[in-house]
Order: C-alpha cells, then structure tokens, then sequence
C-alpha cells in the first residue's frame, strides 16, 4: 500500500492551530491542563499533513467571520478538536 506524502510540518501546524483558535480552543491550555498530551498533539499534526485537505481549510479559516461552534466537516481532526471545545 503507498504512502500518501505528509504534508509540510510548519503549515499544518499552523492550520491546525488556527482551526483551534477559530473554535476559541487553546491547545497550549490544553495541554498545561492535561486535556491534550504532547503524544495527542504530535498526532494533531500529523493527521493534518496527511489529510490532503489544506486548501478547504485555508478558505474555511479565510471566511470566518466568527467563532465556530465546531470543526469543519472535513477536518481530519474535527473529533479530536469538537472535544476539546
């Protein structure tokens, strides 16, 4: 089975984090109060790379107007993120 090519690491981290920070969730505040583990936020970011998904998600994150009650749909890492918020 092929491998599908991971994503550049700064830019998904960067988008992950912005989703987050649409949802009003801090992953640093998480993870200082135990909710997110260092492990977790690595796979955060690495599930972001592979989703092949960063062009939807640029535009979502472009149109927010305001906070966003949940992830978007297609957010590899919407569950993840909706039980943060």
């Amino acid at each position: 089975m092929p491998q599908i090519p991971l994503g550049e690491i700064e830019r998904h981290f960067w988008l992950t984090r912005s989703v987050a920070r649409c949802m009003d969730v801090s992953l640093t505040e998480a993870m200082a109060e135990g909710r997110l583990t260092e492990h977790d936020y690595a796979q955060l970011i690495t599930r972001c790379r592979a989703a092949q998904c960063h062009g939807q998600c640029e535009h979502w994150l472009a149109a927010q107007q305001a906070r966003a009650d949940t992830a978007p749909a297609f957010c590899a890492n919407a569950e993840a993120l909706n039980r943060l918020k």
